[in-house]
């Protein structure tokens, strides 16, 4: 899509407020916009911010999301790091198994840079750094000591309610995960951290307590989060609500045309969503940066400042949008009032969608067939995805995980309990011999 000269000269043209409202376009929150103001304000000054993954399930088209933003941070001159954090993999609930966490980093450093080129975000901007690189470093651990000696079990446990998976014996593991990624600010040097607004209270439990530790409070940025498909949160274990980066067209094709996508509703509308999230944003992107200034999401008779088009079946006609609220606009506009028929329906919606979706992987799908090792990555980090030779698909091997001592205990306990109060067979038979005998 775009060239690397493109996106290394647009921030040298940009004032300090259209900066600024480049990083800050289209977030759910800021957290510390006064501050930003001021480091968009400063000539020469290069800011710097991470964005960091997990590296457990397959990534999905939802990952366009940030990786969208991030192509709006470098336009405003921010260096990158991103951060594949296989640590934070393996504390979280063993989301990732200890024998999977090297080839996950692997695939998802393959996988991410493949979309980043697709889009026309040059990948020599950014910088990939695996957690455990440094996260193992013996000044790293003592500051970690140093803050869990300071944090309660409530606020471990508060600060990663919405991003640690939970169980009802959740492991002491998911208590560290918030104090790792608040220390990473730190040892990332970075000026502010990107990610979801699920991951709020992460962000305020690292702006309370870094400065404990006499490190400065950082600025946070938040996405807003896309709904699946099926309406509910985009998540790697639910294939119906998501969309895999290698998903061929008939797989998006068939997924598309059957989201949720509810006629004249916009809460829940994953298609709307994602849309406003992603397709326009790098619609705009190609359209500023290519010499014919033409978004690939638009008609070939469409206005110069057209980012997407949907072509009407009943109406047999086209309409052209150059930005979101006209989109909505027509999504809610029934014609004629009160007739149920709505200007935008969902059904030519979704064409130009899984159109778009379609073009924006097959840059991913042509980078992944010509490249072996990215191939071999996919197989080793998720085998369970693929089939013996036999044709019949690999059973996913459980994962034996030793319950703590504290644990079998109280299952004895639980199950001695349950014994005494039970009523044998034996014991129902003398009751009613003695009834007899009374009698």
């Amino acid at each position: 899509m775009a060239s690397s000269s493109d996106l290394k000269s647009t921030h040298t043209t940009l004032t300090a407020i259209e900066r600024y409202e480049l990083i800050t376009r289209n977030l759910g929150e800021v957290l510390g916009s006064q501050e930003l103001m001021k480091l968009c304000e400063e000539e020469g000054r290069l800011i710097t911010c991470y964005w960091g993954t997990a590296t457990t399930g397959r990534p999905h088209i939802g990952y366009f999301v940030p990786l969208a933003k991030i192509a709006d941070f470098l336009r405003a001159g921010v260096r990158v790091k991103i951060l594949l954090a296989d640590v934070h993999a393996f504390l979280d609930n063993l989301k990732a198994p200890l024998e999977l966490i090297n080839q996950r980093v692997s695939y998802y450093s393959y996988i991410l840079r493949a979309v980043f080129t697709s889009i026309g975000v040059p990948i020599d901007r950014l910088e990939f750094i695996t957690g455990s690189s440094y996260q193992y470093s013996t000044p790293y651990n003592q500051d970690c000591l140093k803050l869990a000696s300071l944090v309660s079990e409530r606020d471990a446990r508060k600060a990663g309610s919405e991003v640690v998976k939970e169980s009802d014996t959740p492991p002491l593991s998911g208590l560290l995960y918030p104090l790792l990624q608040a220390l990473d600010e730190e040892y990332l040097k970075v000026d502010f951290q990107f990610g979801g607004i699920d991951q709020r209270k992460i962000f305020t439990f690292a702006e309370l307590y870094l400065p404990k530790l006499g490190y400065c409070k950082r600025i946070h940025l938040m996405n807003k989060m896309v709904p699946g498909l099926t309406g509910t949160k985009m998540s790697s274990s639910d294939s119906k609500s998501k969309i895999d980066f290698l998903d061929s067209p008939e797989e998006v094709k068939k997924k598309i045309k059957d989201a949720v996508c509810v006629p004249g509703e916009i809460d829940g509308n994953g298609i709307l969503a994602f849309l406003n999230s992603v397709l326009l944003p790098l619609a705009d992107l190609k359209r500023n940066s290519d010499s014919n200034g033409k978004s690939p999401f638009a008609s070939e008779d469409a206005p110069i400042d057209t980012l997407f088009s949907v072509q009407r079946k009943r109406e047999k006609d086209v309409l052209h949008y150059s930005n979101y609220e006209q989109i909505i606009e027509d999504y809610q506009t029934e014609e004629p009032v009160g007739s149920g028929n709505f200007k935008l329906f969902p059904s030519d919606l979704k064409v130009s969608v899984t159109f778009a979706i379609q073009f924006l992987l097959k840059g991913i799908k042509e980078i992944y067939e010509s490249d072996p090792k990215f191939q071999e990555s996919n197989r080793l980090a998720y085998p369970e995805d693929f089939v013996n030779t036999d044709g019949n698909k690999k059973k996913k091997e459980k994962k034996f995980v030793p319950k703590p001592d504290w644990v079998i205990e109280k299952e004895k306990e639980k199950e001695k309990e349950k014994k005494e109060n039970q009523i044998s067979l034996k014991s129902v038979k003398d009751g009613l011999d003695q009834l007899k005998e009374s009698a």
